[in-house]
C-alpha cells in the first residue's frame, strides 16, 4: 500500500470532505429547491466555521488571537489543515489590519456550473472565514458584501477583510 505523504492526505481528505458538501447541496436543491438549499447551506456553513475554528486552536495550541501577528499563525495552521490546491484559495496580509483573499480556480463555482445551479447559487465560502473571524471576536469589516457567485458576475472572486484588534 503506498503512504501519503501529508500534503497528498489533506488533499485527498478535503476533496473527500467537499465532494460530500457538494453532494449534500445538490440533493437538497433537488428535494427541497434552491432557496432552501443556499439559506441551510449558509447555516451549515457557520454553525460548523465556529466549531472548526475551535478546534483548529486547540489542535495547534492557539490561544486567544490578541494581535496581527496571532491571527497570521492562525490562518497559516487553517491552511495547513482545511485548505487544499484543488480549491484555488489563497490569501495574502496586506498589512496588520488588511486580509486579502481570492479564490482562483473556484472550486464552488465549477461545481455549481456543472449543477446548472451557477446563476441562484448564493456563496458559502466566505462564511466560513467571517466566522472564524466573529468566533474569534476580532471585529472586521469586508468588501465587496455579496452573497451570490462573483466568478459569474464578476469573473474573479474576492474579499478583502479590515480588522482591529482589542483596544485599536
Amino acid at each position: 500500500m503506498k503512504s501519503l505523504e501529508k500534503a497528498e492526505l489533506r488533499e485527498l481528505l478535503n476533496k473527500c470532505w467537499m465532494t460530500h458538501d457538494g453532494m449534500w447541496f445538490f440533493h437538497c436543491m433537488n428535494e427541497c429547491g434552491m432557496d432552501a438549499a443556499n439559506k441551510v447551506n449558509r447555516a451549515a456553513i457557520r454553525s460548523m466555521s465556529a466549531i472548526e475554528i475551535r478546534r483548529i486552536k486547540e489542535a495547534f495550541d492557539i490561544s486567544e488571537i490578541r494581535d496581527p501577528q496571532g491571527l497570521r499563525e492562525l490562518f497559516a495552521a487553517a491552511g495547513e489543515t482545511v485548505v487544499a490546491e484543488f480549491m484555488g484559495f489563497s490569501h495574502e496580509f496586506v498589512s496588520d489590519t488588511h486580509l486579502h483573499v481570492e479564490m482562483g480556480n473556484c472550486f464552488a463555482y465549477r461545481g455549481m456550473q456543472r449543477t446548472g445551479a451557477i446563476k441562484q447559487y448564493q456563496c458559502g465560502i466566505f462564511e466560513r472565514i467571517e466566522t472564524w473571524l466573529k468566533e474569534l471576536r476580532i471585529p472586521f469589516t469586508v468588501t465587496p458584501e455579496v452573497e451570490s457567485c462573483m466568478m459569474l458576475t464578476e469573473g474573479r472572486c474576492f474579499r478583502d477583510y479590515r480588522f482591529s484588534f482589542h483596544g485599536e
